[in-house]
């Protein structure tokens, strides 16, 4: 659970000595690991991820986001979900019927399913909930009534340091607090949880457990049936009254300390992590501790890594699926730009189904399904064979059953690696391509930059076949984007990470370009974005672009290169302002360069010569042009000038010159 608005980040900089010293093996909880969230995945794409993507790649359990009635906000935000209601379970996910589809499906997929359990506290704000329930802050009709909370008393950041009992008895920015020391309010949420697990949940996730005085939960815990498996969320803070070890008797807990220092190290040099483990100042041993790069409160509050940090990210989710500490987390949930927003929803506020290719959902779990079957592989062996180049560039085997190479580095690197596997081809697991060991264990491998290779023995899934041909894609993308990425799937491959690659090559003005090796693929599905949450994806419906060159512009895909000397004009348009316009003035249109019809991606015009504003772009020759002016207000607003559109086509020639009248 978020701290909501009042968030204390918490740092500590325990250091290792810089003696290298190969951690041993600890063992995590058997048979639940790795886990992945799918943080505001709605149940029908749970089912269907589990199904299709979750029980194939290995994933142990996958844990999905309240189930409960909660407050509703009418997807607005995403924090509406750890307000709760009322123990139904109709939420912003679905129904009760299509939550428990999901379960059995993911069981008939051989991955288990944790609820993300918030219990702490009801809502703070509010009175009507995604169900239709009606309740105040300290009335639930039917539930729970006032004398079922903490006498009300707000945490204040000093609690934190100072005063255990606050922390868990007043109440978190202020959620009503439920006093989880009455029998009453005990076997409410133990009832809760117990209908959980009738419908099949193996586990759950303890929201704000560092809230809930220890004794309570256990309390709590000695209510439930059978024996679920249960993590908490303890957030540890250096030197306080309230540490993580304190709830180690009741289950595993979140470790926090360990998407810190994986942050400190992948935006650092990750060569000091050949003594990562207990002596880095982690709060609970290995055994306990379910550790992740990210959550959906850190990669907000910018305490870790996040999908925003593209390779970067991606390379410590693979030291995490590789290294022997805790039980590993993987972390799926929504793109977003503003942090408050919540995930795509439909009119009333509902999640609608994920869609890995629009660009608004991660889907990053589906870019370790390879190192899962790694972690599965390599689960109980030791570290060895560790080698670095004294910057960031590691490598380290465990046992006979895996090596791995991590290059978080800006250049690739060669050499001969010891891999302590025994000889043979096998798949790299962590990208494409193969690694052969020869006799001796060794093994000549080139390491990309910002890359990794993954070799492990004992496959149970068979390898994609790594792609054969030379097909290239060669896409210009007309814009006004200062920066721009193309998120694509080639025929029969898999989408890039979101947001994609840069479009970096250089290209003329108005115009972005980037090629793609297609390998045998002949074709590619596409998005484009500016890297701040502005996607152009056609509608919905993404681009299918050919092999050879592309432009794209305008809503459409079209043959040639725009910037060719002979294929392409110098188009200067100028307004003449018949009043004092008095606001910025834009130039839209039917092709890239003209804004494609966008107010939000328009040419500005320069006022340089007022009152006519004008702008020049390079054009494609020979082509029929639409287009107008705009001014934005200061309020926000568009006013288009009047009549119909404009329109000429460009001539063969290099130079065009367009002289107007604002309507």
């Amino acid at each position: 659970m978020r701290r909501y608005k009042t968030l204390i980040a918490i740092a500590s900089s325990l250091i290792a000595a810089m003696i290298v010293i190969i951690p041993r093996a600890e063992a995590a909880p058997a048979g639940y690991g790795p886990i992945v969230k799918l943080w505001s995945w709605n149940w029908n794409s749970v089912a269907r991820e589990c199904t299709d993507v979750l029980g194939p790649a290995g994933y142990g359990a996958v844990q999905v986001s309240p189930p409960n009635d909660s407050m509703s906000r009418g997807g607005a935000v995403w924090w509406d979900i750890y307000q709760p209601a009322r123990y139904t379970l109709t939420s912003k996910f679905g129904t009760e019927a299509q939550f428990r589809a999901m379960v059995d499906a993911c069981h008939a997929a051989g991955v288990k399913v944790h609820a993300d359990a918030v219990i702490n506290h009801m809502t703070g704000q509010g009175a009507t909930s995604y169900g239709g329930y009606s309740f105040s802050k300290y009335d639930y009709p039917g539930l729970y009534s006032a004398a079922d909370f903490h006498t009300p008393c707000v945490i204040n950041g000093s609690d934190y340091t100072n005063d255990a009992w606050r922390v868990q008895n007043c109440e978190l920015v202020s959620l009503s607090d439920l006093n989880t020391g009455s029998e009453y309010v005990r076997d409410q949420i133990a009832g809760y949880l117990n209908r959980l697990t009738a419908l099949g949940v193996d586990g759950f996730r303890i929201d704000g457990a560092k809230h809930i005085n220890p004794a309570d939960l256990a309390a709590i815990k000695a209510r439930l049936t059978g024996s679920p498996y249960i993590h908490q969320e303890v957030i540890y803070g250096a030197g306080e009254p309230i540490q993580p070890s304190q709830y180690t008797g009741i289950g595993d807990v979140h470790e926090f300390v360990y998407g810190r220092k994986m942050k400190e190290q992948f935006t650092g040099q990750i060569r000091w992590l050949s003594t990562f483990g207990a002596s880095w100042g982690l709060s609970v041993p290995s055994d306990k501790a379910v550790t992740f790069i990210d959550n959906h409160d850190t990669e907000r509050n910018g305490s870790t890594l996040n999908y925003k940090y593209g390779d970067t990210y991606l390379l410590a989710n693979v030291f995490l699926l590789s290294w022997p500490y805790g039980l590993p987390r993987v972390f799926s949930g929504f793109t977003w730009s503003d942090s408050e927003a919540g995930p795509p929803h439909n009119g009333s506020g509902f999640v609608t189904d994920t869609d890995c290719g629009n660009g608004q959902w991660t889907c990053f779990h589906r870019q370790m399904s390879g190192m899962v079957g790694f972690y599965r592989a390599v689960e109980g062996t030791s570290v060895g064979n560790w080698w670095d180049n004294g910057d960031n560039v590691i490598a380290f085997s465990r046992g006979s059953q895996g090596w791995v190479s991590i290059n978080n580095s800006g250049s690739a690197l060669s050499r001969t690696f010891t891999t302590g596997l025994p000889a043979g081809t096998y798949s790299n697991v962590a990208g494409t391509g193969t690694v052969t060991v020869a006799g001796d264990g060794t093994a000549s491998v080139n390491v990309p930059a910002k890359s990794a290779v993954a070799i492990r023995v004992g496959t149970t899934a068979t390898p994609s076949p790594t792609p054969t041909g030379s097909n290239t894609a060669t896409i210009y993308y007309g814009t006004s984007w200062t920066t721009a990425n193309i998120h694509y799937q080639p025929s029969g491959g898999s989408w890039t990470a979101v947001p994609g690659v840069a479009m970096d090559e250089t290209a003329c003005t108005g115009w972005k370009k980037k090629t793609i090796n297609l390998a045998a693929a002949t074709s590619l599905k596409a998005a484009f974005n500016n890297g701040s949450g502005t996607w152009d994806n056609n509608g919905g419906n993404d681009y299918t672009i050919g092999a050879g060159v592309s432009r794209v512009s305008g809503g459409t895909v079209t043959a040639g290169n725009p910037c060719e000397s002979n294929g392409s004009v110098s188009a200067t348009f100028s307004a003449t302002a018949t009043t004092a316009w008095g606001q910025n003035v834009f130039l839209v249109g039917n092709l890239g360069a003209l804004g494609a019809w966008n107010p939000a991606n328009a040419i500005p015009l320069s006022a340089t010569a007022y009152p006519v504003w004008s702008a020049t772009l390079t054009l494609p020759a020979s082509t029929a042009v639409e287009y107008k002016y705009l001014k934005k207000n200061s309020d926000g607003t568009v006013t288009w000038e009047s009549g119909a559109n404009r329109t000429f086509t460009t001539p063969s020639g290099s130079t065009v010159t367009r002289t107007d009248t604002w309507r």
